[in-house]
């Protein structure tokens, strides 16, 4: 896996971090202060859950005059993604030639117990 990748899943890790994700796939663009709305935490918190979104490649930080809106980065979710599906289909092709060899292994021990 590329180090930004983990940097990426890292950042997913956190619920608070998925929500304020979420909110802006929903939502579009949003401030800062629009981002903290729905949840119990100071404006400090909610800024440092955007550095760790924006550092992993998630989020992008704009400038609109006073304000600084978020946008959502889905290329990077796109990446992640293809890593997860490729892991996927490697470990679903391992999981049939087990299926395969415990098919072979099973047919020969009946074979052998007659």
């Amino acid at each position: 896996m590329p180090p930004d990748l983990g940097q990426t899943f890292a950042a997913l890790g956190d619920p608070t971090r998925m929500a304020i994700l979420s909110r802006l796939a929903a939502q579009g663009d949003l401030t800062v202060q629009e981002i903290a709305q729905p949840f119990a935490m100071s404006l400090p918190a909610v800024s440092q859950h955007l550095k760790v979104l924006e550092r992993a490649g998630l989020i992008a930080r704009g400038r609109d005059g006073q304000k600084r809106p978020c946008s959502l980065r889905p290329e990077r979710l796109a990446e992640a993604t293809r890593w997860l599906n490729h892991t996927r289909e490697a470990w679903e092709a391992r999981f049939d030639r087990l299926e395969q060899f415990l098919a072979t292994t099973e047919t020969k021990d009946d074979d052998h117990d007659r």
